[in-house]
């Protein structure tokens, strides 16, 4: 989860590196720090909590400037948020500063052998190991990528680590497994990080860096290797968003700005699909051919928080559109339950970052079994893309908040795609049938707007509730996996219990928790699904008669709803699939406005992290 920079440059390092961890505090803000090398002489900073207690000391240090550094903020997994416990991490000899993402699975071995041989540790982490194993090469190599590599052999799990050794000015050197590293191509300066907006405001060129490499930077080069020491081919990209797309733009929170970014950046998900035939055409599909999808006879989604719930929605879409039964996963939970996988399921993973750990061992799993493996993803050049065999980037740009929305409606947009895409190649569906479900989604960003134009209700209604201690949100078909967002979103950023409900399973037990006053969202299906729909409204009933505050999620000019709710916010009228699309907003836009008035840190949730890149 860790965010990670490096630098070697003209700039002063520490204005670099101090600029690219605000970027990427959403990764982890438990703890920060900074190493510099200048003179031959190592700098460490260090504090507990977030950035801007680093940065109050370093206003009261003699800090050097410097040309070559590295640094971290951090998401806690070993020792808990301390000076001690915060990265850069130096060596007993003071020559070697280390910084980590990731978790060193073995790291007790290898600590009890470094202890035994007369190495005093200072912090409780994992990562003051490799600062250790690190320094111990050098000695006996004096070769940083070598020293490197010896070390990466030793370590098991998961990780990025980037170093500076005073011995070796102008230097940075970073290895990766199974965790995110980045490299920025600058004009006599170059950047490694865990991600580009670490240094987007001084370069937008990117080289990707592959599965077990190591990349040595100085201010005019850059060379990667394997893990096997042998030069390693590399693919350079261009960043098509600015420093701009991630600011605030007035708003008082990241996560707000991104909830009223969202028309725009659906109808870029939804950008050049189509053919003058009006033909879905998914170009980065080409990893897999047409006749792979019809020879597909199972499809697997597998997926974490957010993402799951997005593919909640598109289990219902596929397997109405192309009749091919559809399974979603937990990924954390995936690979270890033995999964009935083969050569004819198609897997399909959903994942905002792109490194995603649970999603990425998943992945890896299915591909040993033979699968084809789509990704739907928002990050060019992440690790799950690339050990794809195609991919749907959704075009959202960056989304700075923990907690995720446009990510989570981009996603939407892009699994209804590739259930239309494979209805259109596997025969199921005509081009003029494709066409009208595919207007109609084309049609869903101005719907959206149309829901953020109602904020203002939405945020008198978080003032009305502001008080409440427990939510309960309730949905059948699509409006469950709605229900279930809506909670998590209030869990995630107002830290308040609620809970989200498939409507016809409250009844067999959870209703038993409905209390006078209760405030309980409820989504209800649109008119045309009507045995579906009269369901919700009793639904309705069932918990209005027990006294709970109903707060009704309906479509315009729907009035049979009305003796029942306490509180009606209308929806666009949209297909049931796709009403989705407009029914998480305000549920998004309320639990924004709770959380700001609770007092909370909307941006930056306690104990969680934007990547989660540990399983």
């Amino acid at each position: 989860m860790c965010g990670i920079i490096g630098y070697v440059g003209p700039r002063d390092a520490r204005e670099v590196i101090i600029s690219g961890l605000r970027r990427l505090e959403y990764r982890g803000y438990d703890s920060a720090g900074i190493a510099v090398v200048a003179d031959g002489k190592l700098s460490v900073a260090k504090k507990a909590g977030k950035l801007a207690n680093l940065e109050a000391e370093l206003a009261t240090l003699d800090f050097p400037v410097a040309h070559q550094g590295i640094g971290h903020t951090r998401w806690a997994t070993h020792g808990g948020p301390t000076d001690e416990n915060a990265h850069p991490h130096v060596s007993a000899d003071g020559r070697v500063a280390v910084v980590h993402n990731g978790i060193i699975e073995n790291f007790a071995e290898l600590r009890a052998e470094l202890t035994q041989a007369g190495v005093e540790f200072n912090s409780e982490t994992d990562t003051e190991v490799a600062a250790h194993l690190l320094a111990a090469e050098l000695q006996a190599s004096g070769n940083l990528i070598d020293a490197m590599r010896a070390v990466v052999e030793r370590l098991q799990g998961a990780f990025t680590l980037v170093a500076v050794d005073v011995a070796r000015s102008g230097e940075v050197i970073a290895a990766r497994r199974n965790s995110p590293l980045v490299v920025g191509v600058g004009d006599g300066e170059n950047f490694v990080a865990s991600d580009v907006l670490a240094f987007i405001e001084h370069t937008r060129d990117v080289v990707e860096l592959g599965q077990d490499q190591i990349v040595r930077i100085t201010a005019n080069e850059i060379e990667v290797v394997g893990f096997d020491g042998e030069p390693a081919e590399t693919k350079r990209y261009h960043v098509d968003w600015d420093t701009s797309a991630a600011e605030k733009s007035g708003f008082d929170w990241f996560m707000r700005k991104e909830i009223f970014e969202q028309p725009q950046a659906v109808a870029d998900t939804l950008l050049g699909r189509f053919n003058s035939k009006g033909e879905l055409v998914l170009d980065e599909m080409r990893g897999i051919s047409p006749e792979d999808l019809r020879r597909i006879n199972k499809i697997v989604i597998v997926a974490c928080g957010t993402a799951y719930y997005a593919g909640m929605v598109a289990k219902y879409a596929i397997e109405h559109w192309t009749r091919v039964a559809c399974e979603v996963e937990v990924a954390s939970e995936f690979r270890y339950r033995d999964p009935i996988i083969d050569p004819q399921t198609l897997v399909v993973t959903i994942s905002q970052s792109g490194e995603t750990a649970d999603t990425l061992m998943a992945i890896r799993h299915a591909r040993v079994q033979g699968a084809k493996v789509i990704a739907i993803c928002n990050t060019n050049g992440a690790t799950i893309p690339r050990e794809s065999d195609a991919v749907i980037y959704t075009h959202a740009g960056p989304e700075i908040g923990v907690a995720s929305t446009k990510g989570f409606l981009t996603q939407l947009a892009a699994c209804y795609l590739l259930g239309l895409y494979l209805a259109q190649v596997r025969g199921m569906k005509y081009a003029d049938e494709i066409r009208v479900i595919t207007d109609e989604l084309e049609r869903t960003p101005q719907m959206v707007q149309q829901m953020l134009d109602g904020a203002d209700r939405i945020y008198e209604l978080a003032h009305d509730l502001a008080k409440a201690e427990d939510f309960i949100f309730l949905g059948r078909h699509v409006g469950y996996p709605v229900a279930l967002e809506g909670a998590l979103k209030l869990k995630e950023i107002a830290y308040q219990h609620a809970e989200g409900f498939a409507a016809g399973e409250l009844k067999h037990g959870a209703i038993a928790i409905i209390e006078p006053g209760m405030p309980v969202f409820v989504v209800v299906p649109p008119e045309g699904r009507d045995q579906l729909r009269d369901k919700v409204v009793s639904n309705i009933k069932e918990v209005k008669a027990r006294g709970a505050y109903t707060i009704v999620l309906v479509e315009e000019g729907d009035d049979s709803i009305e003796a029942d709710a306490d509180v009606i916010i209308r929806l666009p009228h949209l297909s049931t699939l796709l009403q989705p699309m407009v029914a998480t907003v305000p549920l998004q836009l309320f639990a924004c406005e709770l959380a700001t008035l609770l007092g909370h840190d909307v941006d930056q949730p306690r104990n969680l992290a934007k990547s989660v890149t540990v399983e």
